[in-house]
Formats: structure tokens, sequence, C-alpha cells
């Protein structure tokens, strides 16, 4: 197999990243700005669904180039504990929040429309449906009165647990999709495994803190939502933190347990 340069690998995490956000938070947007899907259409699984299928596409889109990390998280993880390069490490998240800004860009430009109206509705700018946290949930649905489910009580320091749980449980999801001394999943079947892993997570842990998961997933997002006047993304120290930090931990405690209870069992 012919050797990839770091370029082209760089740019598969780009190319990756920037359809995971385009999908995800194109379904964010959908619920919250699409007309047609009125009031009603405000419904947490339909977002869990909707990122789970757009984990599926990007990892199937970008695999075979980079390895579809897609998320500093994986990627520091897997220098901790399976061999990737730290040289790459920097790189890659460049690349990844690169992807991220792209796909937020495609968001906006889809939903332009939609956008504007309710920037110019509410005199509130841009609605924040890049990133996760404060800020970032609808309280109802632009063109209906249904609650959405605000971010509600949680405070700080539930976020930051609950985005360190989860991206274990992301990275456990990960390593159990390739590893051949596991249970084996055949016919490329990995990127089903780690999409269904962030559905469940979505599914059973997203409320406190909106299950970021993925640094750039939520910092790139964030930053491009920013430039065209989604306010207060950078309010506080919450978008550092919770959404930033807390997944990097978790990624690298996922996969040193992964190892510690799995790895050393299957290994003997």
């Amino acid at each position: 197999m012919k050797q990839k340069t770091l370029m082209q690998e760089m740019v598969g995490e780009i190319f990756g990243t920037g359809i995971l956000i385009l999908l995800g938070d194109g379904v964010v947007a959908n619920v919250g700005l699409a007309p047609r899907l009125a009031g009603s259409a405000y419904n947490w699984n339909t977002i869990t669904i909707g990122w789970a299928f757009a984990v599926i596409i990007a990892v199937y889109v970008s695999g075979g180039v980079s390895g579809a990390h897609l998320n500093p998280a994986v990627t520091i993880a897997l220098a901790a504990k399976r061999g990737f390069s730290w040289a790459k490490v920097g790189p890659y998240i460049l690349a990844q929040v690169i992807g991220a800004m792209i796909g937020a860009l495609l968001v906006y430009l889809c939903y332009f429309d939609g956008l504007q109206s309710v920037a110019a509705a509410t005199g509130k700018g841009i609605p924040g449906i890049w990133a996760t946290g404060p800020g970032s949930v609808f309280g109802s649905t632009w063109w209906g009165s249904a609650s959405s489910g605000a971010v509600g009580p949680y405070s700080l320091m539930t976020a930051i647990i609950t985005e360190i749980v989860g991206t274990a449980v992301l990275l456990w999801g990960i390593l159990a999709s390739g590893d051949s001394k596991n249970m084996g999943l055949m016919h490329n079947m990995g990127p089903f495994l780690v999409g269904g892993t962030v559905l469940a997570i979505g599914m059973s842990l997203g409320g406190p803190s909106g299950y970021s998961l993925n640094p750039a997933r939520d910092f790139g997002p964030r930053l491009f939502g920013q430039l065209v006047g989604t306010i207060g993304g950078f309010d506080g120290i919450y978008w550092l933190v919770a959404p930033v930090l807390a997944p990097i931990v978790g990624g690298l405690v996922g996969a040193f347990t992964y190892d510690w209870f799995v790895t050393s069992a299957i290994s003997e």
C-alpha cells in the first residue's frame, strides 16, 4: 500500500471532520430552523441519530486516508496508548479544527436564510447552533412554540464529569471496533460501532453538557459562530473546560482503562 504523506493525512482529517460537522450541526439547525418541521420538530432523538450517522459517514469517507480520528481527544489518546506518532498530533489537531470550521461554514450557507431571520427577529445575533453547552440549545424551535429542553440546572462540574465519562465511553467503542483480539468486527463494520457508541452516549449522557466529546467539534464551530455573529460563545470559562479539556482527559481515561480491563485480559 502506498505510504501517505502527512499532508494527505491532514486533508483526510479536514475532509472527514468537515463532514462530521456539516451533518452533525446540520441536524441541530434542521430541527430548529426548517419551517416545514414547525414547532414540534425539536426532538433529542433526532439530534442524536443525526450525529451518529454523521460520525459513521465521516469515518467511512476519511478512514482509509487518515485513520479518521476527527477528534483531538482520540488523536492524543492514540498517541498515548496506540503508538500514533506524537509528531503528528499537532498537525492532526490543526486539521480537525480547520475541518470543523469548514463544516460550520457549510451549515451556515445551507441555513443562511433561517439564521438571518432569527437574528433579525430576536436582535440577539445568529442562534447558537454551533457548539455544546450553555447558549448552544434552543429555548424553542424558531418556527413554533414547542419547548426544546434548555441547558437546565447542571453545573460546570457536572458538565466536566459528564464529558470525561462520555469521552471515555467513546474511546472504549473506538478501541473495541478495531480490536481483532476482542470479538472482532467483520467486513469493515467498525464505523457502525463507533456511530452506535456516539448514539448511545448522546441518548444516555448527552443532557448535562450536550456531549461535545471532541474539542475540535466544539471549538472550531464555536470560533466560526463568533466570526459570523453568534453572541456569547466565548463568555466565561465554560467553552475551554467542559468541551475542550474534559474530553482530552476522558479520552486518556478511556484508552488506559480499556487496556487495563480488556486488553490485559484478552492478551493472556
